[in-house]
C-alpha cells in the first residue's frame, strides 16, 4: 500500500514539474502577461510592476536590477535566473509572434517535366 501511495507521489511530482519550470522571455520587450505566464513566481501583479518599472527607469541593464522592482527578491532572481533575458529571442509580447513560414510547393525541374510527356 506505502509503495503505491509512494509511487503516485513520484509520478505526480515528475509530471507537476514541467509546470514549474519557467520559460525564457525578454523582460526588455515583454508586456505583462507574457512575463507573468513565462516566469516562476511571477504572477500579473508584480510582472505589471516590472513593465511600469521598465517603461519609467529604461530597458533592464542586468538581471539583478529586477530587484529594484517591488515584490521581486533574490529568491525570484535565483529561481528564474536563466530565463530572464535582456536582449534577442525569448517569449515576445502575445500576438507578436511570427507567422508559421509556408513551405514552398515543390516543382518538377523543367527536364523532369518534359522528359515525362
Amino acid at each position: 500500500m506505502f509503495k503505491h501511495i509512494l509511487a503516485g507521489l513520484v509520478l505526480s511530482f515528475a509530471l507537476a514539474l514541467p509546470g514549474f519550470a519557467a520559460s525564457p522571455v525578454n523582460i526588455n520587450t515583454a508586456d505583462a502577461a507574457t512575463i507573468a505566464k513565462s516566469l516562476d513566481g511571477i504572477g500579473l501583479s508584480k510582472a505589471n510592476a516590472i513593465v511600469a518599472f521598465r517603461e519609467e527607469h529604461g530597458p533592464f541593464k542586468s538581471v539583478e536590477e529586477l530587484t529594484q522592482v517591488k515584490g521581486i527578491g533574490q529568491a525570484t532572481l535565483q529561481r528564474n535566473h536563466d530565463a530572464i533575458l535582456l536582449s534577442g529571442e525569448g517569449a515576445k509580447a502575445t500576438g507578436d509572434a511570427p507567422a508559421k513560414p509556408k513551405h514552398a510547393k515543390k516543382t518538377k525541374p523543367a527536364a523532369d517535366a518534359a522528359s515525362q510527356d
